[in-house]
């Protein structure tokens, strides 16, 4: 059933507890470096904003482990909020307590303030049902915005939503509905391409997208899991070896399911691990005994283009190699290149496929970039995510008007 959203509401005259995913890198000196997520925030605040919602906005930031960690403050993520709202945007000091309390009694519709990191109170994660308690009274209604924070079950994603009714921000929406229709309604051919370092990371997405796929792409690190499986000599190459049996049952499964898996056919590989190691060309089944696989070849890159180009949708998890070192780059490179150039609709899940397009250039031109990367990832395996699961359904619109 389709969970309810902020379009669906009246929140005229509401205090409106937002809880975004404002979790942004930040260089040493405490700048942003990717302000991605917060813009994808800014339709939801102006919507509440524009129908006179009193916007109570809350995030994460880092991993500030219970306690005040000047590092983590918010007080950049504000700075950054005001002017890509066009207007200042207060921060307080706390995200519970009496200033905090009486800072939001006092706010009048179309105000906005932002919490300090919630992640700074050890309740938080524990999902602590009096801390929840405590953030939920702050508001008459709960919007969850932040996606990639869905697949955690702490007291602000998930614990609130038991104290007052939930709904899902636009951008929430956007990425279940994209996701969702991915995996339950695809346009065919539906191809997904998997990369990133370990197969145990992908699991649960392999054996689900066994069923749903038509062709799945392998890259990345996990690819010499699979390598190793079919007997061939990986080298010094990244080895998931406790994984090589399921590598093997999951090319048997696609074997018989019809569905496609493709491996790469040549590797780039390099005599350490560094940009300026000396590096070479070899085919899949020869990669020398001392050197590692660190990218897919040029021949891979064709063929994985080539199916690219004849997909009706792709969904795309984990770069196909060492994208962050230049000389390495050239495969994830281009599988974005590949998908920008597609009809299909074009899905990158999250994580670091996600800031390689943001990276190469090529984010703006596919049909859905994900803020999640966990999240993200857990909704392709097919589980339930909690942040997800607390919001009301549908048919709970009565009761919220």
């Amino acid at each position: 059933m389709r969970k309810l959203s902020v379009a669906d509401i009246n929140p005229a005259g509401k205090r409106v507890f937002v809880r975004a995913d404002f979790n942004v890198p930040m260089d040493p000196e405490g700048r942003i470096t990717d302000d991605r997520r917060i813009a994808a925030a800014i339709p939801t605040i102006r919507l509440l904003l524009e129908r006179g919602a009193k916007v109570i906005l809350a995030s994460h930031l880092g991993r500030p482990k219970g306690k005040y960690d000047p590092s983590a403050t918010l007080d950049a993520v504000a700075v950054r909020l005001g002017e890509l709202l066009g207007r200042p945007v207060p921060k307080l000091n706390d995200c519970i307590g009496p200033e905090v309390e009486a800072y939001v009694w006092a706010m009048k519709p179309g105000d906005v303030v932002l919490l300090e990191n919630v992640r700074f109170h050890k309740e938080e994660e524990a999902n602590d049902d009096a801390f929840a308690a405590k953030l939920a009274s702050l508001a008459d209604v709960y919007v969850n915005d932040a996606f990639g924070a869905a697949h955690r079950a702490h007291a602000s994603t998930e614990g609130i939503a038991r104290f007052i009714p939930g709904v899902a921000g636009l951008l929430m929406q956007k990425e279940i509905e994209i996701l969702g229709k991915a995996l339950t309604d695809p346009v065919r051919p539906f191809v997904a391409i998997l990369g990133g370092a370990k197969v145990s990371d992908k699991i649960g997405v392999i054996e689900n997208l066994l069923a749903k796929a038509d062709a799945i792409v392998i890259g990345g690190g996990m690819a010499y899991t699979f390598l190793k499986a079919k007997g061939y000599e990986v080298g010094k190459s990244i080895l998931d070896s406790s994984r090589i049996e399921f590598a093997a049952e999951a090319m048997r499964k696609a074997a018989e399911a019809g569905v496609e898996l493709a491996l790469p056919g040549d590797i780039v590989v390099a005599d350490a691990f560094s940009p300026d190691a000396q590096r070479k060309v070899v085919p899949a089944d020869a990669i020398p005994a001392d050197w590692e696989g660190l990218d897919i070849g040029p021949e891979t890159r064709q063929r994985y283009a080539e199916i690219i180009a004849a997909a009706g949708t792709v969904v795309w998890n984990g770069p196909m190699g060492v994208f962050e070192m230049p000389p390495f780059a050239e495969g994830t490179i281009a599988v974005a290149k590949a998908m920008a150039e597609s009809k299909a609709v074009t899905i990158v899940g999250g994580g670091d496929s996600a800031a390689a397009c943001e990276q190469f250039g090529f984010a703006d031109k596919m049909t859905h970039v994900s803020t999640g990367g966990g999240a993200s990832l857990e909704f392709l395996e097919g589980r339930r995510l909690p942040g997800v699961e607390a919001l009301r359904d549908e048919s709970d619109l009565e009761a919220l008007r």
